[in-house]
Formats: structure tokens, C-alpha cells, sequence
């Protein structure tokens, strides 16, 4: 079992035994976050769906995050990844949203690192991020995200 399947299985059990629905809006991590989540035995339980919003129209058009943010910030920014997570909250009716964004490389984006990712939760309490820097090649940048994804979900669980 890998680590992202390890702690999809966390998160799972936590959502369940909480009664906690969870939804995803992924940008740099493209569905990961669901699917890692969707591996896991009782995942219907929990799961209410996911979002990949590559572009910024999807951004927008389906989870609300505000055209002006995106214009000033850029797409990969705490604001954005909250607007995302709080987005999908409100669209897929779930108790917790996660969402991704951030930069697989090779090259920088939107004047932003390679290795820049932001993790955005959202509960009734409210939207937050944590940012975080990563090293390694697209594939590892993107498992690395889906990670933190996963390991802010479980503390939002605990919380």
C-alpha cells in the first residue's frame, strides 16, 4: 500500500465515523486527490464528487472563485486554492472541500516556482490554505500535493 493510499484510507475512516462528506477541486493535481480517496473501501460513503478546474474558466464558471483574484494572483495563490475548496464545498453540498493548485514544473507559472503548491480547506468554520514548497520532477511535485492534500484533510477531520 503507498503512503497516498495509507492516508486516504485515514481520511475515509475519519469522514465516516464523523459522518463528514468531502469534496476536491484540483487544479495541478487533476483528480488525484479523488481518486486516492475513491481507491479506498467506504470512499461512497464519504466522497460527494470532484472538480478538476485546470483552467481558470473552471475556476470561475463552476466553483465562483472570483475573476478579479485570479487576475490579480494569478492561479496559484492561498486566496485561490481557499476560493476553490470553499467552491466546491457550496457546489457538491459537502461538509469539507480540498482543493489544489500550484506549479509541476518544468517551468514556473504565473511567476510562481516550480514546486509551489497551495492546499485550500473549507468547512462550515470557514476557507484557510497552507503553502507549501516541494522538489522533484512533475509526477513527484503531483504526488507530493496530492499528499498534503490528503494530510489537510485528516487534520480538518480531527479538528
Amino acid at each position: 500500500m503507498t503512503n497516498l493510499h495509507h492516508l486516504a484510507e485515514q481520511a475515509v475512516k475519519s469522514a465516516l465515523e464523523m459522518g463528514r462528506t468531502v469534496a476536491t477541486a484540483e487544479s495541478l493535481t487533476a483528480g488525484m486527490v479523488s481518486a486516492v480517496l475513491a481507491d479506498t473501501a467506504g470512499a461512497s460513503g464519504m466522497l460527494q464528487g470532484g472538480v478538476v478546474a485546470y483552467q481558470n474558466s473552471v475556476k470561475v464558471d463552476v466553483l465562483g472563485v472570483p475573476a478579479e483574484l485570479l487576475a490579480a494572483a494569478g492561479s496559484v495563490d492561498g486566496a485561490v486554492a481557499a476560493a476553490m475548496a470553499a467552491g466546491v464545498r457550496t457546489a457538491l453540498r459537502a461538509d469539507i472541500g480540498i482543493a489544489t493548485t500550484g506549479v509541476a514544473g518544468p517551468e514556473e507559472h504565473d511567476g510562481k516556482a516550480v514546486g509551489t503548491v497551495f492546499v485550500g480547506i473549507a468547512t462550515a468554520a470557514g476557507a484557510s490554505f497552507v503553502e507549501y514548497g516541494f522538489a522533484g520532477n512533475r509526477a513527484e511535485i503531483r504526488g507530493q500535493a496530492c499528499g498534503a492534500a490528503l494530510e489537510s484533510l485528516i487534520a480538518a477531520l480531527s479538528s
